[in-house]
């Protein structure tokens, strides 16, 4: 099948598995409710970190979402989550055996940095604890110590490769690692094989979990986290008075697919991709207090032109709102450079106030609302946002959540180094 640039491309299944919801619906039903996964950290002590609250997946058991069950002992918690929303979202869109043809059937799909966790290398550590070790004896006497099957649990590829293996999809199989900006690039992927005709169907999304000893312990050292002891108010985007960021580990997939191939095939089509942009900023600014917001305005514009829109069009930004000082106000200022005046008039939405930041997950699971959102008529709240910050001045949606008076919605994700991307969603 011949494709073109006039091809459609529709999202036409969800997953999600995210601190505020295991599912669309309970997903969907928090953020009407204003329900915030923000709590205290539980499973790992929390007496040496200065940052003793986080946005955990609880109650999620793999098993009643994967299909290969035999494959869970050498998936991670990331790889977990990232599988179990792409299954979740392949029975939404209600495909089966037989469904979609295995050679034109592909997954990108978006991970973090994943890593080990202590107790897997803990007894080849304790032998090597000893005044005779000889670093000539590790390959003799303690690298059998670990499992032979150890580092798959850690390939950030692995997700795409389960979910390849889950539900027999042959076609176009890649990876993307960019950080927050990962799913939206995997989205772009996608859109590109299915344009040219190369595939009918594929699994997109992204998964991290922040949520283990090594992770938490690096991020606490490097990272703008906020030092908060009330997770009700401990990631405030856009407010005045907001001092970092909240970890969290979730995942969404999403079934994107030809348009004709979905309507043939009686899918319940969400929302129509009309237009996707990326950039980075490059050098940075001589100034070393500011950051550099061209990669965002080179990919909102880039998606913008796309999607053939003027900023009047959009129903609302589900913003990148990571919570620092730093990033909420070069994420304001790239929307004043884009829209001048019509910045402060559109609506924008920061759910990183109810699930933190998990960098590839995060951009996933946002995603997802922006896609529910244009499906429900309606644009979330954002959470703990009291006092506006004079350095950003936008119309930030809190209190309640609003209707969407127009069926468009942009989504916007970018890295600490500056990779970018945006995607344009239009209800259908």
């Amino acid at each position: 099948m011949a494709g073109s640039n006039q091809t459609r491309v529709v999202i036409s299944g969800i997953g999600v598995v995210s601190p505020i919801g295991i599912g669309i619906d309970a997903f969907w039903d928090s953020i009407c409710s204003g329900s915030s996964g923000i709590s205290r950290l539980e499973s790992i002590p929390t007496e040496n970190l200065p940052s003793k609250l986080a946005a955990e997946v609880k109650d999620f058991d793999p098993e009643e979402h994967l299909y290969n069950k035999k494959f869970l002992k050498v998936m991670s918690r990331d790889i977990q989550l990232g599988v179990s929303a792409a299954s979740d979202a392949v029975r939404n869109a209600g495909i089966k055996g037989g469904t979609v043809d295995p050679d034109r059937f592909g997954v990108s799909f978006g991970a973090g940095h994943i890593s080990t966790t202590p107790d897997e290398l803990v007894e080849a550590v304790e032998l090597c604890a000893g005044e005779s070790f000889e670093v000539t004896r590790w390959g003799e006497d303690f690298m059998g110590q670990i499992t032979p099957l150890w580092m798959l649990r850690q390939l950030p590829n692995m997700p795409a490769c389960h979910i390849s293996i889950e539900h027999n999809a042959q076609g176009p199989n890649n990876t993307i690692t960019s950080q927050d900006s990962s799913a939206l690039l995997a989205l772009s992927e996608a859109m590109r094989w299915i344009k040219r005709g190369a595939v009918d169907c594929m699994v997109v999304g992204a998964c991290t979990s922040n949520i283990n000893p090594v992770d938490l312990s690096r991020k606490n050292l490097i990272d703008l986290l906020s030092r908060d002891e009330d997770p009700k108010r401990a990631c405030r985007p856009f407010d005045r008075d907001r001092n970092g960021t909240i970890l969290g580990e979730g995942a969404a997939a999403f079934v994107v697919e030809n348009y004709e191939h979905a309507v043939r095939r009686g899918a319940d089509i969400y929302a129509e991709v009309i237009g996707l942009g990326a950039g980075c900023d490059g050098h940075t600014l001589s100034d070393t207090t500011q950051q550099n917001d061209t990669g965002l305005v080179r990919a909102i514009e880039s998606a913008m032109k796309q999607a053939n829109l003027m900023p009047r069009e959009l129903g609302h930004i589900n913003a990148h709102g990571k919570s620092t000082k730093i990033d909420d106000q070069v994420e304001a200022r790239a929307y004043h450079r884009l829209f001048g005046d019509d910045a402060a008039k559109i609506p924008i939405t920061a759910l990183k106030s109810y699930f933190g930041h998990f960098d590839a997950g995060s951009g996933a699971v946002e995603l997802a609302a922006s896609i529910l959102s244009l499906r429900h008529g309606a644009t979330p709240a954002t959470l703990n946002y009291e006092t506006p910050d004079p350095l950003c001045n936008l119309d930030i949606i809190h209190g309640g959540i609003r209707p969407l008076t127009v069926p468009t919605a942009m989504t916007v994700s970018r890295t600490s180094f500056g990779q970018s991307a945006a995607a344009i969603l239009r209800a259908i």
